[in-house]
């Protein structure tokens, strides 16, 4: 069944109206935490309200003018400048319809949020760690490209400067919304500098890309939490400094952990082990309920799902492929330099072109 967008976006504009109201409220605006929440969402609904409301504004003007056309009464001269104001504002329309469209199906609560990125290698070894510290780079120098801003919260290194796994922040406008089809099994086909005969090998990095929430956001009971304190360790686990700064905290109903030891801050190495199992904890219950809706899920591209193996990245061939979308390019080692935008660029449209089939204008 079609979804009505004008009945999607009528119900934007109420919501839009109440969260004004809310921010203007001197109680709330004393809660620095929901406020801050508030002006964030004022903010993304607005990107859609604002072009709605002139397209109907437009549709008004374009209605009287008909309305002329149709009036028997009306003179010459009258029906000329309504024909007129027709030919002018209908291209309009027409170009309106499309741009909100198109927002519309790129929008949710999450799409303006920063990132969690979390890089695991899988199978193959300390090539696969080589080929997590690729990736790390790869998204990196995209960040850097796009002007956003990137920390490393946690990381386990190999002898050989590969990583077994690493997390890191992204911060900016747009973050999510660029990077949430990454999630997924990574996969990498080239000769490593650890085989000596030659061969090419087969290996796999995870990715998981989770909107980051404020810890307020979500529902965590102190009582809950396992917090643990040790040594911050490099790599071949020899210790870095001789203080107990780094900090694990355990989620003890769904034990989901989450650590840091990127600071000699404990205090900053808890708030960052914070604000990644306050993401981890919305993104396990928000994959619960896609998995209840597994049809849904497997029509969208964007679910998330890091068992599925998404992309090749092919060295011998310079070749990259995105299975989802049968997508390919010839141009690895750009791609591998951050040059990530044709790739992510084709997996939006995708997805645009897929849930505008269920969309209907009117």
């Amino acid at each position: 069944m079609a979804i009505k967008l004008a009945d999607k976006l009528e119900d934007l504009d109420r919501r839009f109206v109440q969260v004004e109201q809310l921010i203007s409220d001197p109680e709330v605006a004393a809660d620095r935490d929901r406020f801050t929440q508030l002006i964030r969402e004022h903010g993304r609904l607005n990107k859609i309200v604002d072009p709605w409301r002139r397209l109907k504004s437009l549709r008004e003007q374009i209605d009287e003018a008909k309305h002329i056309l149709r009036d028997p009464e009306s003179d010459a001269d009258l029906r000329a400048l309504a024909e007129s104001e027709i030919d002018e504002l209908s291209p309009k329309e027409a170009e309106m319809v499309e741009s909100i469209k198109r927002e519309f199906l790129t929008d949710d609560a999450d799409s303006s949020r920063n990132a969690i990125m979390e890089i695991r290698a899988g199978t193959g070894g300390e090539e696969a760690a080589l080929f997590a510290a690729d990736l790390f780079r790869m998204y990196v120098r995209y960040a850097e490209s796009q002007g956003w801003k990137t920390s490393v919260l946690d990381k386990h290194e190999t002898d050989l400067n590969g990583f077994r796994e690493i997390t890191l922040a992204v911060e900016g406008d747009g973050v999510f919304s660029a990077l949430r089809y990454e999630s997924g099994g990574h996969r990498v086909q080239r000769v490593p500098v650890t085989e000596a005969s030659g061969r090419i090998h087969t290996s796999l990095c995870t990715v998981a890309v989770l909107p980051e929430i404020e810890a307020v956001e979500v529902e965590i009971n102190p009582d809950d939490l396992q917090i643990d304190f040790f040594c911050a360790s490099g790599p071949g686990g020899q210790k870095v400094n001789k203080t107990s700064s780094a900090v694990r905290i355990t989620h003890l109903p769904t034990g989901l952990v989450a650590q840091c030891q990127e600071s000699p801050s404990q205090h900053k190495n808890r708030a960052q082990a914070m604000r990644v199992l306050a993401s981890r904890i919305r993104d396990d219950a928000t994959q619960k309920q896609q998995a209840a809706r597994s049809e849904e899920r497997r029509t969208k591209i964007g679910s998330g799902d890091r068992s599925e193996r998404i992309r090749t990245y092919n060295f011998p061939q310079n070749r990259l492929t995105d299975h989802r979308i049968n997508f390919t390019l010839y141009d690895l080692e750009n791609i591998l330099l951050g040059r990530l935008d044709p790739v992510i660029e084709a997996l939006t449209e995708y997805e645009i072109a897929q849930r505008e089939k269920e969309l209907s204008f009117e």
